[in-house]
């Protein structure tokens, strides 16, 4: 069984990162006639294997909706979107679901729990969705909760749960089954600052892999550091991408 978080030994950047996420002219609309908005104006972008890139930008420039695209949640309207090899753009529904579910976490600002179940159960429900028993499901659930450092919380409600160890249940349950490319909305915003930065640290780790990428879109310019790569957005599109890694790869753009 792989590990979902590599041992501090480890965490060392992969030498030659590969594209993970290739996003080429895409473009998405809302509304229509005078109401309608365009949220993303023509978008390219690179993600790559081993890298936390962030996306950031003032509100409504289209920062949630790239990332909604990016996992598939949204369509775009024109465009190419490759995860992974896969153009996703280019899948019936259904593929696309399945593709979603096997390959691709997702950690929300809310935590997005379901208060009728215990930490362990909330974390499994990836597990479940993909046809675990219960019994492994949860098991395989605790084993990621204490790898977090939640191993004594696996079965207290969220209503027992401080924030701080609520979102962690949310990264467990993103990374249990083992996804390539993990999307993270705002991760940080409901955090004071000390939590917001253990959480970037297992986020960060969680993305020194060289088979998992993970896209984070934040307002929190105190977590910027964590970021290899930051593509600044404005009105629909990425206007520029700064490198902070040690093995930058070049503008996608």
């Amino acid at each position: 069984m792989q590990d979902v978080m590599p041992e501090k030994a480890r965490l060392t950047k992969p030498s030659s990162p590969d594209v993970a996420v290739r996003i080429r002219k895409v473009t998405k609309h809302f509304g229509s006639g005078d109401q309608m908005v365009m949220a993303l104006r023509g978008v390219d972008w690179d993600v790559y294997t081993g890298q936390m890139s962030l996306i950031v930008g003032p509100s409504g420039c289209g920062k949630t909706t790239l990332l909604s695209v990016i996992a598939g949640i949204l369509d775009a309207d024109a465009g190419e979107l490759t995860v992974f090899g896969q153009e996703v753009t280019r899948m019936r529904d259904r593929t696309k679901t399945r593709f979603r579910a096997q390959n691709i976490g997702f950690v929300f600002q809310q935590y997005n729990l379901l208060p009728a179940l215990t930490a362990s159960e909330n974390a499994a429900i990836p597990l479940v969705i993909a046809g675990w028993s219960r019994g492994k499901a949860v098991s395989r659930a605790r084993e990621v909760l204490g790898m977090i450092g939640m191993g004594n919380k696996t079965e207290s409600l969220p209503s027992q749960l401080s924030g701080g160890q609520m979102q962690r249940v949310a990264i467990a349950r993103a990374l249990v089954h083992e996804p390539k490319l993990l999307v993270c909305d705002e991760p940080t915003a409901a955090l004071d600052h000390e939590m917001g930065l253990t959480v970037m640290e297992l986020l960060r780790e969680a993305a020194v892999r060289p088979d998992r990428a993970v896209v984070i879109v934040t307002h929190d310019n105190r977590v910027f550091h964590f970021g290899d790569r930051i593509a600044y957005m404005d009105d629909g599109a990425i206007r520029r991408v700064e490198e902070r890694s040690n093995d930058a790869q070049p503008n996608s753009h």
